[in-house]
């Protein structure tokens, strides 16, 4: 309880940090910094009545001292919006989602059932909720001075983080480093960065932006290899390397272009490239690079066949998730965990909604299993899996939300699904990544902050420990 505590304390100090010392942004940053130190240290112990008080109090005294109240009303008036200009529509014979009676699949539970004794025996019988109960901060990052729009680790790496921007840089982070601290700041696009993507040997980064333009980043160096402009001269809002052939980097435009890009040339293939409607938010490959899903500002998802030699893009089958409403992040799963092998995508929707849904066949056909409510209408908030495939009954995973919280959902429970909800930031969170053993979960939200959390470590897993 007394983390659950903490997290409040620190969630009323960020909100009114922003009015504390306007002129003198490193003064804040040190403050919120000594805060936290200062609440991991005196908050053990159980919930009390003096700490409810304690609450009351100090946010009648920081209304008081800097003269505002600071909700969310306040926010959604400097939203970056990601909504087409046409109105929503609510017509019947359009069904935003399909009943529940269809989230149900034909082949079976989408996770492990409860007679997997053997399974969570392995993992020392721990349940899902005590396996993601990400308490503590480890540390902040502020060297952004607009929104993370994506956070990303690399592959199979538990300690660099790439955080992308809308102040127009992209920054790596060593997260495990003692003190942690920023590796690289790359400066080269013009206008703010809307994606960016790891190789899969991390040597490279690829970052897309509102300026029309793709850039190849060397880890190692720090230098920029290439720019490439985008063929319509438009908005470069999405991309991602081609897991199948890191040779090519997909990307998605502000005129619905889905795009093949060969970085190692700056050439664009014949036939990569290939028209949606409106803006091309999302982008997610399966593993062997063979199938491609966008997402629009429309609400609609698209899959793609893509020739791993050629480049070549062939549209296959189209999805309305919700009409009008962005898609806003796609994330694609072989497995949601080591007893369920259903290949899923994890969609967010400004719907206000994230959805599960199971690629059905070959050519990317789609069918939803559930959906979870979370606050999500203006803003590119994104989710993830969880990395790791657990043998325990359950499966997780952690979205953004405009309300300033993180939250992690289990996609078994039918009721209350949320295992654990984080307060820390001060305004919507766009951003959520996970190291690959799980140990630190990133967040980044509109203002640019990026906090690091860390597992709170079990009872069981200490006294294995000191064995």
């Amino acid at each position: 309880m007394g983390a659950v505590w903490q997290q409040r304390v620190f969630a009323l100090d960020a909100r009114y940090n922003a009015h504390r010392a306007p002129n003198h942004p490193n003064f804040r940053t040190l403050y919120i910094r000594r805060r936290c130190q200062l609440l991991r240290e005196y908050t053990r112990g159980e919930e009390s009545p003096i700490r409810k008080q304690y609450l009351k109090i100090r946010s009648q005294l920081l209304q008081q001292r800097y003269g505002v109240s600071c909700d969310q009303s306040s926010i959604h008036s400097r939203s970056i919006s990601v909504r087409s200009s046409s109105r929503i529509s609510e017509s019947p014979e359009i069904s935003r989602f399909p009943s529940e009676n269809n989230f149900v699949s034909e082949h079976g539970a989408l996770v492990p059932t409860k007679q997997a004794e053997a399974s969570r025996a392995i993992v020392g019988g721990t349940t899902i909720a005590e396996n993601y109960a990400f308490v503590g901060v480890h540390h902040i990052f502020d060297q952004h001075s607009a929104g993370v729009t994506m956070l990303k680790f690399a592959n199979n790496d538990r300690s660099r983080l790439c955080c992308a921007s809308f102040d127009g840089t992209v920054s790596i982070c060593n997260v495990t480093a003692n003190p942690p601290h920023v590796e690289v700041v790359f400066k080269g696009h013009k206008k703010g960065v809307t994606g960016c993507d790891w190789s899969v040997s991390n040597d490279l980064v690829v970052s897309c932006s509102q300026d029309s333009t793709l850039c190849l980043w060397d880890v190692t160096s720090k230098k920029c290899l290439r720019v490439v402009k985008d063929q319509m001269g438009a908005e470069m809002l999405s991309c991602l390397f081609q897991p199948g052939n890191n040779n090519m980097v997909i990307a998605g435009n502000s005129r619905g272009m889905v795009q093949v890009l060969n970085v190692s040339t700056g050439i664009y293939p014949r036939g990569g490239s290939s028209k949606l409607e409106g803006m091309v938010l999302a982008l997610a490959c399966d593993a062997s690079g063979q199938l491609l899903w966008a997402g629009n500002n429309k609400g609609t998802i698209v899959s793609f066949l893509f020739d791993l030699e050629t480049g070549r893009l062939s549209k296959l089958r189209r999805l309305t998730v919700a009409e009008n409403c962005p898609i806003t992040c796609i994330s694609w799963r072989a497995w949601i965990s080591r007893e369920a092998r259903d290949p899923t995508l994890l969609v967010n929707c400004a719907a206000n909604v994230v959805c599960l849904f199971r690629v059905m066949d070959k050519e990317g056909s789609l069918q939803l299993k559930r959906n979870f409510p979370i606050h999500h209408k203006s803003y590119l908030v994104r989710s993830t899996f969880c990395p790791i495939m657990s043998f325990r009954q359950g499966a997780c995973v952690v979205t953004g939300s405009e309300d300033s919280c993180v939250y992690f959902l289990d996609i078994e429970r039918q009721e209350k699904p949320c295992l654990n909800k984080l307060q820390g930031h001060a305004c919507p969170v766009l951003g959520v990544s996970f190291n690959y053993d799980e140990s630190l979960l990133a967040t980044g939200d509109y203002q640019g902050l990026v906090i690091i959390w860390k597992r709170e470590k079990s009872a069981t897993v200490s006294a294995q420990q000191n064995t």
